[in-house]
């Protein structure tokens, strides 16, 4: 099958969403364009869905954690998933949604995964096509392609877990807000009033690691919507709190597996 590279053709469109989660179809595309900043207010839907940015990044926030979702990779929403996006830079915003009785194979929770280049045609393709595409047409055949692919969604550590425990909250705030915070624990116990100790064991139960590699998370994960947005390397590094962009690089590669240059150009 061979799909055009129509990315540049599609025009935002208007469909009402509760059109959308009525649809006699079980796959179903829809584009949306929105301005950087744009905060689409907390919601959810009866299908789920593949969001996927050909421009612009999103940041996809629930009540258990963050994802950051750069070009070039697309995040996964369960069905009756709670969720917020916000835009950074221009978004094109490209969705499918889907019936949850055809993705069983799907992830149960929210992650950022990988868009294979025709996963990627696929989907600026089908959010061309009518909501009440015929049956046994090409456009169907099309949607069953992009149901096959994403049964096997390839998941990236793009995400942050938000700790629920009032002084580690207090902690993530601070961090969300200044992520070059270079504070230790320690120092952070004092402003939260905990010891050390007590809130190295409530990170571990919390989120699942340690206070060192979730603040990393959360600077990955500022880094990637900054990167994104075409930020010159040595500011990210120097405002994430790292003494020179190759010691950035570094932990970005030891992270990712990819230099940050190659990773956007991959």
């Amino acid at each position: 099958m061979r799909t055009r590279n129509i990315e540049n053709e599609t025009k935002t469109v208007g469909s009402d969403p509760q059109e959308i989660m009525n649809a006699l179809r079980p796959v179903v595309g829809l584009a949306k364009e929105f301005p950087s900043g744009h905060l689409i207010a907390s919601h959810q839907h009866t299908r789920s869905q593949l969001l996927y940015a050909p421009t612009g990044v999103m940041t996809v926030t629930t009540d258990s954690g963050i994802w950051v979702v750069p070009p070039l990779r697309a995040v996964w929403i369960p069905a009756q998933t709670q969720h917020q996006i916000k835009a950074s830079g221009n978004l094109s915003m490209r969705t499918v949604y889907i019936d949850p009785a055809y993705c069983d194979r799907t992830p149960k929770q929210c992650c950022v995964v990988s868009v294979s280049p025709l996963l990627r045609e696929l989907i600026l393709y089908a959010v061309n096509m009518p909501i009440d595409y015929p049956l046994d047409s090409p456009e169907e055949r099309i949607m069953r392609v992009i149901l096959d692919q994403i049964q096997h969604l390839d998941v990236k550590p793009l995400s942050l877990a938000i700790p629920k425990e009032p002084r580690l909250y207090k902690i993530y705030r601070g961090l969300s807000e200044n992520p070059g915070d270079k504070r230790t624990l320690n120092q952070w116990g004092k402003q939260v009033g905990a010891t050390r100790r007590t809130l190295t064991r409530l990170f571990h139960s919390e989120v699942g690691m340690s206070f060192g590699q979730w603040r990393q998370q959360i600077r990955i994960l500022e880094s990637l919507r900054r990167l994104a947005l075409n930020e010159p390397v040595i500011s990210v590094a120097i405002d994430l709190g790292y003494d020179s962009p190759s010691a950035f690089i570094s932990m970005f590669k030891k992270a990712l597996g990819k230099t940050p240059g190659q990773y956007f150009s991959a």
